[in-house]
């Protein structure tokens, strides 16, 4: 499940709005008492408050979203420091694409 995080960026990008400061614009709050997040305010003049239904119509483009993150993170990792990126490219360019290769083929996008 694609957290509330997500949905709300997801909804406002959709509406032209990008870039929401999740510290003015939106506040998001978990009050741990097994309701979950929920928006505690809603700071954008320039558009309505997300219902929950519109929220929902989101959950399948924040999971794909989400995943995504994940696997530019893992590829990140793998690829490693530029430094050495740039270091293995003047040695040995065939050997540093196969590399970055493989990462990207066993780390695929959804």
């Amino acid at each position: 499940m694609a957290t509330l995080y997500t949905k709300v960026k997801l909804y406002c990008e959709a509406n032209s709005i990008s870039n929401v400061d999740f510290r003015k614009d939106v506040l998001l709050q978990n009050d741990s008492n097994g309701q979950g997040t929920y928006i505690k305010e809603w700071n954008i003049s320039s558009l309505a408050k997300p219902t929950d239904s519109q929220l929902a119509s989101y959950e399948t483009a924040a999971n794909t979203e989400e995943s995504n993150n994940n696997v530019r993170e893992t590829r990140r990792i793998a690829y490693g420091n530029i430094g050495d990126q740039l270091d293995e490219i003047y040695k040995d360019i065939d050997a540093w694409k196969a590399r970055i290769k493989k990462i990207k083929d066993d780390n695929p996008k959804g």
